[in-house]
């Protein structure tokens, strides 16, 4: 698939207007499970533009649900790999798998097996080491699952030139395309092929989409009960707190849980907040950083392994 001209472009540090510096700022720097800790100088031989960086990154994880596609079975240990949360555990568990320099692709077998999360926390952390404002967003895809929108977690980073947030899905490598299709560019997501939790919330309380097509797959978990849960997740991720998307914590709702007014209410606030969260930064900030039940606690509960874990 042809790219943009525009994504070819080498990354460098951009100048915004002032008013959008503070919020440029904040995204350029690491967060606490995005930093590379350690390894910082492995990212110093990392190729310079925003293609070469997601090929390295499909050089380096195996998407766990894919992993036959690419000729692996996995072990249940192997398995295992996709509840890492932090970077800097990422990259421990690349180099004891292959201890060559992050920039060299590694075979199926010995990539990290990740889901989602993984490819973008990868990919944001390493924008981010180039100076390139870089976040990752929680929301929902509609290439994955004929009519549904699927559970899904990319990156968004700052392009300069052109002023603007491009998305980009670094796990959509050749067998991706193929499997799947793909009929865009997975450089420059377009809006409506991926919608933000906040996005889809608004449409789904507006009547223009059904609740039920947005979930995930794995345990056919869909509903607004589920949609509200992944407004929590894009917050923190908003927030610079790149959780798992099975990390459960705060105002999540249970699985199939009916919503009250309140709770309606209190989600419609979160959506308004994420749908355009640029605009709304300052209150984006100061409501996760005073509201526990949104800021991340220092244990969460993993659904997948039904357990509270420490992140």
């Amino acid at each position: 698939m042809q790219q943009r001209s525009s994504q070819k472009q080498e990354i460098s540090s951009p100048r915004p207007a002032a008013e959008g510096t503070a919020i440029l700022e904040f995204y350029r720097r690491p967060g606490g499970l995005t930093s590379p800790g350690r390894f910082t100088a492995l990212f110093d031989e990392l190729p310079g533009d925003v293609a070469a960086l997601v090929r390295t990154v499909q050089g380096l994880v195996l998407h766990q649900y894919m992993a036959k596609a690419y000729g692996v079975t996995l072990s249940a240990e192997r398995a295992g790999e996709c509840h890492i949360r932090s970077v800097e555990r990422m990259l421990e568990c690349l180099l004891a798998h292959d201890g060559r320099p992050l920039a060299t692709s590694r075979p199926a077998e010995r990539r990290l097996a990740g889901v989602c999360s993984h490819f973008t926390s990868l990919v944001t952390a390493m924008l981010r080491a180039r100076g390139v404002p870089a976040r990752a967003r929680s929301g929902f895809g509609d290439y994955f699952n004929p009519g549904y929108h699927e559970e899904h977690i990319l990156c968004e980073y700052w392009h300069a030139a052109e002023a603007r947030w491009v998305r980009v899905d670094t796990q959509l490598d050749e067998v991706w395309h193929r499997q799947l299709h793909v009929d865009f560019d997975p450089l420059d997501v377009p809006p409506d092929r991926f919608l933000g939790a906040g996005e889809a919330w608004a449409r789904c309380r507006a009547g223009v989409a059904d609740p039920a097509q947005f979930g995930i797959f794995v345990g056919d978990l869909r509903g607004l009960w589920f949609v509200a849960g992944e407004l929590v997740r894009d917050l923190a991720a908003l927030n610079r707190m790149e959780l798992l998307p099975w990390d459960v914590w705060g105002a999540m709702p249970r699985p199939g849980q009916p919503l009250a007014d309140d709770q309606l209410a209190f989600f419609d606030q979160l959506a308004s907040l994420s749908r355009a969260p640029d605009p709304a930064f300052a209150r984006l900030r100061g409501r996760y950083e005073a509201d526990d039940r949104l800021r991340v606690p220092a244990t969460v509960f993993n659904a997948v392994r039904n357990r509270p874990e420490s992140i």
